[in-house]
């Protein structure tokens, strides 16, 4: 029996009946790789993810292939998306070795998990010489690739020499310049095509914008938004963003689409649309969010990971049409207005059909209530073709981005559905996601958890704990934040030299234990403690968690003063420190709307705010022991203002202290 059938991911099972007799990672299959003196073959990918699957169709459902492996290695299998930490020690590996990787991850391991060959997609005559040549060398020049594999783990373990610094303005200030000599002035974004969204370079340039009035910064972060929105990359008929645009102009994307990437771009869109208040600004925050609520919720709470790019084996079958589709749905006169609207034509502009956009449509020029009516239309009749593959996991990680995502929407467009899916998210990681010693659990599918939390799913949901007490003041996400951040210092930290080790030093121990900072598609798990621990201490005063944070940060400046744009999440923490913050005490015997209408209205940049109520005072107390003294008045509220360690006298209106 397939081994793979007993395992939950769906990248897993989706290949649980291929010829390829796979294990999943674990001592079982080191072990029968020593007990049958034979390397380890290791795939690494996920479950939307269209070269995996060419890769699945191509090699590993030949029985040519199968035979190769079964016979000569012991086959193993990996989500990267369950199992971040044995994708990034091999995948480190890859870039050592080739200067680049991707996925499907293919590498051949020694019995005892050294590394001597990495790669990517292998089309099968490829793949089946490597099996070959591999094979007769480990009967005849075994020595050479365990030299090979000693050689190349010693050279991962040596670890980048980093001396912390103290950080500064001009450090910040270099990764805005790097960025303005990067920006495409022309279609928005950064470098050349392919072009990703990273929303977390366009959250940084917002804030910096908010922070200093650079102009340029927020025309940078407005631009690529207003870009992309306009480009195929923005599912017009049924809202979200795809992974990534293989163009310059963001039309033409790689279809699949992503949990975290929509969390990000609503966090971008928030930034951008609290400083401007523009309706497409909105409309991108609003269509982003309706998707993920309606395509990649769990009935229970919790987020799925995404979706498929595919469609009958055809990536972008599923969203491009036709003219004379359009017209028979529609009506030949609605049918003609449609296409003219979002640039449906004859010839297409990807194999011969049309992917929906606005390029040639100004930002300003809003979407009539009569064409609104003829996108749900279109989105329902959509839904009618072959149902794209959706990886129905749920990831502590990257729902600590949405939970952050939907507190920032729900107070910034008052829209109290984006905040009870936040709770009802946070509601879930904690019935759901947690082990029996309260410790985080990486992944959940069909009532199934697993995997000790790593690195980033106990600093993104933090994060996402802190947006969304900030949201709610419920003190029960203080407190929850707080403990997360216990864990991240007691398991994950490095205490004498700073930096978090990206998995706990009570975990499985892999090849290595690298600290990483460089943000890639995600903010780096490094950046987001920081950001937790920054956070924390202006919030509770604690002194422990301003150690940590100084330490961090010295950690991280020293790490990305070569290159600050690469760490756009570090530089986005350094505002938080290094620019003029304040914090807010409101004392009330509940949370006055007018405090929630006056965050949502003039939002401060380096703000943070508590709310002392008679059900949260004995926790705030505890947490933060200076609010033991701020007494809740009888009636109303009274707000402390504080800047420098130092507080003004309390006043009794939000209009006093504006």
């Amino acid at each position: 029996m397939n081994r793979l059938q007993f395992e939950k991911s769906p990248y897993l099972l989706q290949h649980a009946d291929n010829p390829v007799d796979w294990y999943p990672w674990g001592e079982e299959a080191f072990e029968a790789a020593r007990r049958e003196d034979r390397p380890v073959f290791l795939s690494i990918g996920y479950s939307t993810c269209h070269w995996c699957h060419v890769m699945a169709r191509e090699s590993f459902r030949s029985e040519e292939v199968a035979r190769a492996v079964n016979e000569g290695y012991i086959p193993v299998k990996v989500d990267r998306e369950e199992r971040p930490d044995v994708d990034s020690a091999y995948m480190a590996a890859c870039l050592a070795m080739n200067g680049s990787g991707g996925w499907p991850l293919t590498v051949l391991l020694t019995p005892d998990q050294k590394p001597f060959w990495a790669g990517t997609y292998l089309p099968k005559a490829q793949l089946l010489s490597l099996l070959e040549q591999v094979t007769e060398l480990w009967q005849y020049d075994r020595g050479r690739l365990l030299s090979m594999g000693s050689e190349l783990t010693e050279h991962l373990r040596r670890e980048e020499e980093i001396r912390p610094d103290d950080p500064t303005r001009e450090l910040v200030e270099a990764g805005v310049r790097s960025f303005a000599r990067m920006f495409d002035a022309e279609w928005g974004g950064f470098g050349r095509a392919p072009k990703f969204p990273t929303a977390h370079n366009l959250i940084f340039l917002s804030r910096y914008a908010a922070l200093t009035g650079d102009d340029h910064a927020r025309e940078m972060a407005e631009e690529t938004l207003a870009h992309m929105y306009r480009g195929g990359i923005f599912d017009h008929v049924g809202g979200g963003f795809s992974r990534y645009a293989t163009d310059g102009r963001w039309l033409v994307p790689h279809f699949e689409k992503m949990l975290y990437d929509n969390a990000l771009l609503v966090l971008a869109g928030t930034e951008s649309f609290q400083k401007s208040r523009l309706p497409w600004q909105e409309r991108l925050i609003r269509r982003t969010v309706d998707y993920v609520l309606r395509e990649l919720t769990d009935p229970q709470g919790g987020f799925y990971c995404g979706q498929d790019a595919d469609s009958e084996g055809v990536e972008g079958k599923y969203y491009t049409f036709t003219p004379r589709e359009i017209a028979e749905l529609l009506g030949h006169e609605a049918g003609g207005a449609f296409c003219r609207r979002f640039g449906i034509t004859e010839q297409g502009n990807f194999q011969g059909r049309s992917i929906l956009n606005l390029i040639d449509t100004p930002c300003w020029e809003q979407t009539s209530e009569g064409m609104e009516g003829l996108l749900e239309r279109v989105y329902d009749y959509r839904k009618g073709r072959t149902t794209l593959h959706r990886d129905d996991k749920v990831l502590t990680a990257w729902n600590g981005l949405m939970i952050a995502a939907l507190a920032r929407a729900g107070l910034a467009l008052d829209e109290p559905r984006y905040t009870e899916a936040a709770v009802k998210a946070a509601d879930f990681i904690g019935r759901n996601m947690k082990d029996d010693q309260d410790r985080l659990l990486a992944r959940w599918r069909e009532g199934d958890a697993a995997h000790p939390g790593k690195l980033e799913d106990y600093a993104f949901y933090a994060w996402g704990l802190l947006e969304l007490y900030g949201t709610t003041f419920r003190i029960s996400y203080l407190e929850e934040a707080c403990r997360m951040g216990e864990e991240l210092l007691e398991r994950f930290f490095d205490a004498e030299r700073g930096g978090f080790y990206p998995y706990a030093a009570d975990g499985e121990q892999l090849i290595t234990r690298t600290k990483e900072v460089y943000d890639g598609a995600m903010p780096s798990g490094n950046a987001a403690a920081a950001l937790v621990l920054s956070r924390l201490g202006r919030l509770t005063g604690e002194e422990k968690w301003r150690r940590a944070a100084k330490k961090q940060l010295r950690y991280l400046t020293g790490a990305i003063r070569t290159y600050p744009a690469g760490h756009s999440f570090t530089l986005l923490t350094l505002l938080e420190e290094l620019w003029p913050s304040a914090e807010l005490i409101c004392a009330a015997r509940a949370v006055p709307e007018e405090l929630k209408a006056y965050l949502r209205r003039k939002p401060r940049p380096g703000l943070t705010v508590l709310v002392k109520t008679p059900e949260s005072g004995a926790v705030l107390a505890e947490l933060a022991p200076f609010t033991a003294d701020y007494p809740i008045p009888e009636e109303g509220a009274r707000y402390y203002l504080c800047r420098g360690g130092a507080c003004r006298q309390p006043v009794t209106s939000v209009e006093e202290l504006e």
